[in-house]
Order: structure tokens, then C-alpha cells, then sequence
């Protein structure tokens, strides 16, 4: 048997498992995304515990048209500015996660940096489906829908929406929980689930997500190194 190339189409979905398990894997990346644009304020919109609709919103940095475009290419990144990959100080930089939502699911980015128009991208499984203009405040806006939809064996393998929501919120519990300076909302199938304002110490970011009773009946460690 010969070596050959393997179609872009067919070497995304193969990052996409890779990259993709779950809801939650694809929210993570999301918010990951999120946090270092910059963003004050975070809000996750689920339906049928991400399985349906994944939706992150920030009022981070934006993206102008052509930065949407290449963030959706493979190993594209804005996280690394240069060639020192030892000293990475962002969440993730392998420039895979779009892509790869977007050859498993309808992925649809809006983004405006202030000052400037907002711009809308939809990539629906791989293929182009829109790219105009947009209406948003600054920030971005990132929807993933019908998640493994055209891939049945891997949708076939999620659990319950229940179950998969629950995964969704620890994601995003944690973190919250790393970034007490951040706003974080999460609504789940029309009912708000999780909300915790910024600027709260760590300690009450921690009692906020866990128990508010926590941060009487504790000791705070505050360690460097």
C-alpha cells in the first residue's frame, strides 16, 4: 500500500478526536479562549448539556475579519508570538481547537475589537457556510451546534445531557475558580446555573463555587514559588 495525504477535511476530524472528546472539551477550549483574550466577563449558554449548543461570550480583545479566518485554520495561533515554546504563559497555543470543532459541529465566530465593525464566520462541518458582517458588541461570540451530528459513532459514545452538563460545569467551575477576577455565567437550557462576579478574593471565589459556609471554616495558604 502506497503513503499518501490524507484530505484537510479528514486529517480535522482525526484532531478533532483528539482534541474534542466531549461538550466539555470543546468548552474548555472555549473559555480557555476567552480568558486570554482579555475578557472581564464570561457567559456560557448550554442546551441539552452542550450535546445541541455550545455559546461563549466575552467582551475580551476581539478578532478583525482576516484573524477570524486564520483562527480557524490548523496551527494557527494569536498565544505564540514567537518560536520560545518553553515559555508559553497562555492557555493553550496549539492553534487546533476551532478547526476541530468546526469539522465536528457548526461552528459559527462573531467578534468586533473596539473600535471597529463586527464580522460573523460560520463553518458548518468542515465546509464555509457564511462570512459577512455582524452585529455585537466588542468582544467575542463563539457557538458550536449539533456537536458530532454528521459523526454518529462518536456522538453515539456521549452520555446523557444530564451527565454531559454536569462535566460542562465543572469546567467551568474550575476555571472560575483560577480566575476570581473574571465573571462567570452559565445557563443551562433556559435556567441560569452558575453565576459569580469578578474582582471576589480567591477565598470567596472558592466559597462562591463550593459553599459559602467555606469561607468561615477554613484556613487561606497563600504560597509563591
Amino acid at each position: 500500500m502506497s503513503i499518501r495525504r490524507l484530505p484537510t477535511h479528514l486529517v480535522n476530524r482525526i484532531a478533532a478526536g483528539e482534541v474534542v472528546e466531549r461538550p466539555a472539551s470543546a468548552l474548555k477550549e472555549l473559555v480557555e479562549n476567552a480568558i486570554d483574550s482579555g475578557a472581564s466577563r464570561i457567559a456560557v449558554v448550554l442546551a441539552a448539556g452542550g450535546i445541541e449548543r455550545i455559546e461563549v461570550s466575552d467582551d475580551g480583545c476581539g478578532m478583525a475579519p482576516a484573524e477570524i479566518a486564520l483562527a480557524l485554520e490548523r496551527h494557527a495561533t494569536s498565544k505564540l508570538p514567537d518560536e520560545a515554546i518553553d515559555r508559553v504563559v497562555t492557555l493553550g497555543f496549539r492553534g487546533e481547537a476551532l478547526p476541530s470543532i468546526a469539522s465536528v459541529a457548526r461552528l459559527t465566530i462573531e467578534s468586533r475589537p473596539r473600535g471597529m465593525e463586527g464580522w460573523s464566520r460560520t463553518v458548518n462541518n468542515g465546509v464555509l457556510e457564511r462570512d459577512g458582517p455582524a452585529a455585537l458588541p466588542p468582544g467575542t461570540r463563539v457557538v458550536a451546534e449539533a456537536l458530532f451530528a454528521h459523526v454518529p459513532a462518536r456522538r453515539k459514545f456521549l452520555r446523557s445531557p444530564r451527565a454531559e452538563y454536569a462535566a460542562c460545569l465543572d469546567v467551568v467551575r474550575r476555571l472560575a475558580m483560577a480566575r476570581p477576577d473574571i465573571a462567570f455565567t452559565v445557563e443551562h437550557d433556559g435556567r441560569r446555573t452558575l453565576s459569580v462576579v469578578a474582582a471576589e478574593g480567591r477565598p470567596a471565589r472558592v466559597a462562591a463555587l463550593t459553599d459559602r459556609a467555606l469561607a468561615d471554616n477554613s484556613v487561606t495558604i497563600d504560597l509563591e514559588r
